[in-house]
């Protein structure tokens, strides 16, 4: 059963590798909103998993999110995903996620992640490769 209320905080430092002149999202060197997704998915991920039988993982379906303020080279960022409900069938899970820095809130939004047995999506994700 997926505890309503499941929050999975992470945190790391904004490098260059991490702005958005890097991966060309634009062209400042501060804390990519790329970055910042992908941190927030792999917190919904990290707090849904911990419920999930050894043969399910997740994958994300939808995410709405705002990037509020800029962080600078150097400064951490903090990441909080927090599980805020189940679908009936127990298949979709949704979550809020925020952001922030050592300043103060960068972002926020939702995420909704798909509960999927991972042999089995691959075999359909590839067989779009079959002709």
């Amino acid at each position: 059963m997926i505890l309503i209320g499941t929050k999975c905080r992470l945190e790391q430092t904004v490098t260059e590798e991490l702005t958005a002149a890097k991966i060309g999202s634009g062209l400042l060197p501060v804390f990519g909103t790329p970055f910042m997704a992908a941190m927030m998915e792999n917190a919904a991920q990290t707090a849904l998993q911990n419920f999930l039988d050894a043969d399910k993982g997740s994958v994300g379906t939808h995410l709405d999110i705002s990037h509020d303020a800029p962080t600078p080279v150097g400064m951490k960022v903090f990441v909080e995903a927090e599980i805020v409900s189940v679908s009936e069938n127990g298949k979709m899970v949704d979550f809020k996620v925020s952001a922030w820095d050592e300043k103060g809130p960068i972002g926020s939004g939702t995420h909704t992640r798909a509960i999927i047995t991972p042999d089995r999506f691959l075999t359909k994700c590839n067989a779009k490769l079959d002709k």
